[in-house]
């Protein structure tokens, strides 16, 4: 199914070179540049799980494999296997089993304000901003226009979702989104973030809030695991 066949890429998080690998419990399949297995991998971080990691190279097509689409019909990335029966496919959902199987810390905040906010950050941004970047839409854009308003369209709705999460955030003290500990919105933010910075070029010193929060989240050793020019499917020299 993956054509990043390479042992790199068949390598298992945490696994020591040239020693035999244990079967591990979770399996990640992920495209390395894809925001949504970002998320999951900074979850996975965090909580201290091992897991392998299963390349899906989206460029290449590798999402419609008859073998990846009986994991995912949507063929989409990622999608996350726990032993041998579980299969949990679309971040959100993945988040939340994760979330309720291995409660190490916890992404939601017991406060249900505090639970609210962080639920509406994951929503503005898995709803209303990551899906108009996806590559099926954006290669749409470039076939009926042109490359230019490929751009156009997705720096809009860019700006569209960070104006927005800006003005939600105005005020924040604390050295993440919604506390000093990483929680379930900040998830959703930096992979966001993250691309909009290196893929599209959004200007972040509009964003304040969002800038100094990306300051945050790429000192922290979850986040710096996760990010996707160190996955092991990343090309040698990325273009994010």
């Amino acid at each position: 199914m993956a054509s990043s066949g390479s042992p790199e890429a068949r390598q298992t998080h945490g696994e020591i070179a040239g020693a035999a690998a244990p079967e591990r419990r979770l399996k990640l399949y992920s495209f390395w540049r894809s925001s949504c297995s970002y998320r999951v991998r900074i979850a996975l971080s965090l909580k201290g799980l091992d897991y392998e990691y299963k390349p899906i190279n989206l460029l290449a097509n590798e999402q419609s494999h008859p073998e990846f689409e009986k994991l995912n019909p949507m063929k989409y990335v990622p999608a996350l296997v726990d032993g041998d029966d579980t299969v949990v496919v679309d971040s959100f959902a993945i988040l939340l089993y994760l979330e309720d199987t291995y409660p190490q810390h916890p992404l939601l905040p017991q406060d249900p304000k505090m639970k609210a906010l962080n639920i509406q950050i994951a929503s503005i941004v898995g709803s209303s901003i990551q899906p108009l970047q996806n590559n099926s839409v954006l290669d749409f854009i470039e076939e009926k226009l042109d490359s230019q308003e490929k751009v156009n369209w997705i720096q809009y709705h860019l700006n569209r979702g960070f104006t927005a999460l800006e003005k939600m955030l105005k005020g924040c003290t604390t050295t993440y989104a919604t506390g000093d500990e990483i929680q379930l919105g900040d998830l959703f933010l930096e992979p966001q973030i993250y691309g909009g910075i290196k893929r599209f070029g959004i200007d972040m010193t509009n964003y304040p809030t969002l800038a100094r929060l990306h300051e945050a989240y790429m000192e922290h050793p979850a986040f710096q695991a996760a990010l996707p020019e160190r996955q092991p499917d990343a090309p040698s020299s990325p273009e994010i």
